[in-house]
């Protein structure tokens, strides 16, 4: 696999970031009933920075939790024998409330769709918005962020790597080829 194109660098990306926490906070008027929920790994620690800039507009904390989805995952057998089950937090009543769903990157849809399916197991939101830094396209399922940071079409055999400081050391969204 070779590195074909960087598309985000920091400075871009909390750029992005800043613009996504001020249309969350426009398009729910205010953030009184807004709760972020992050899709592990990449997702929860763009869901706290998320977080951070909306303290910043509106001075005031609001919940994040951290969802697994690998349970509901569709492709479970193909992923690994024995996956990897992490631990869903939700600390806070999902009932009535406007939850941001925040992932790296949406592809298909499959997990977005997974994620609702445990966010419903858990309660009963008033709604389900999703936000994404990254939209590279090829949906399996009519599934439609709220909220982008950048929309990046691709080809088949491209990916889309997110790297952020708290996993990979670096700030950076970057196509990737894959090889033959």
């Amino acid at each position: 696999m070779k590195e074909k194109a960087k598309v985000l660098d920091q400075e871009t990306m909390n750029r992005s970031l800043v613009r996504i926490a001020h249309e969350i906070v426009e398009k729910n008027r205010g953030v009184g009933d807004v709760c972020l929920v992050g899709i592990r790994t990449r997702g929860v620690h763009l869901a706290k920075r998320l977080a951070g800039f909306i303290r910043g507009i509106e001075n005031r904390e609001i919940p994040v939790g951290i969802l697994d989805i690998t349970l509901y995952r569709d492709d479970l057998t193909l992923v690994a024998s024995q996956p990897v089950l992490h631990k869903t937090e939700i600390d806070f009543d999902l009932s009535d409330k406007n939850i941001i769903l925040v992932d790296d990157v949406l592809y298909s849809g499959r997990t977005i769709r997974a994620a609702m399916d445990a966010l419903i197991d858990l309660g009963r939101p008033k709604s389900i918005q999703l936000a994404v830094l990254i939209d590279r396209g090829h949906r399996e399922l009519p599934i439609r962020p709220d909220y982008v940071g950048k929309n990046i079409p691709t080809a088949k055999n491209e990916t889309v790597e997110v790297r952020l400081s708290e996993t990979d050391a670096q700030d950076e969204v970057v196509i990737v080829e894959k090889d033959g």
